[in-house]
């Protein structure tokens, strides 16, 4: 697997596993009917933001991470970032490969932390992973997601220091 900086060619490639996962509405507090003009202002950010993919031998896009300042001005020097693998590379390692790709790459764009904003409670998979990857849970917005199975569930901040 080779993380790379995303061009405008990736687009085509992301923007079907990004509308699934943000369709089925599970994990990102994102509208379920985000059109594709909409996602690809979203996700393919210009600097000082930047996105990424994580491609196989072949060239095939397996996900695809962003990073961005989290706030302005004074508190600029928090990084954040949001992951989306497409299903089909689920339990290849992807998610965790984009992840420590992005820690690295913040610190050594000057970042001293991370902070997730909104990490679905219930998206165990993923809060295992950033667990396991340094972040802890600062706090838990109470029902802050509406998840079209479960219902109600916490949205989680999470925070690492870089």
């Amino acid at each position: 697997m080779h993380i790379r900086d995303a061009t405008p060619d990736d687009w085509p490639a992301i923007w079907p596993f990004l509308h699934e996962i943000v369709a089925a509405g599970e994990t990102y507090t994102y509208p379920r009917d985000l059109d594709e003009a909409t996602a690809r202002e979203m996700w393919m950010l210009r600097p000082p933001g930047r996105t990424v993919v994580a491609v196989d031998e072949d060239g095939t896009v397996l996900g695809s991470a962003k990073m961005n300042p989290n706030h302005l001005g004074g508190a600029s020097h928090i990084a954040g970032a949001s992951f989306m693998v497409d299903p089909a590379a689920a339990g290849r390692g992807t998610g965790r490969a984009l992840g420590e790709h992005v820690i690295a790459r913040a610190r050594a764009e000057g970042y001293r932390a991370m902070q997730f904003n909104a990490v679905v409670e219930s998206n165990t998979r993923a809060v295992a992973l950033w667990q396991s990857l340094g972040f802890e849970i600062l706090g838990t917005l109470p029902e802050g997601f509406h998840h079209p199975v479960k219902g109600y569930v916490g949205l989680h901040i999470m925070h690492r220091r870089l």
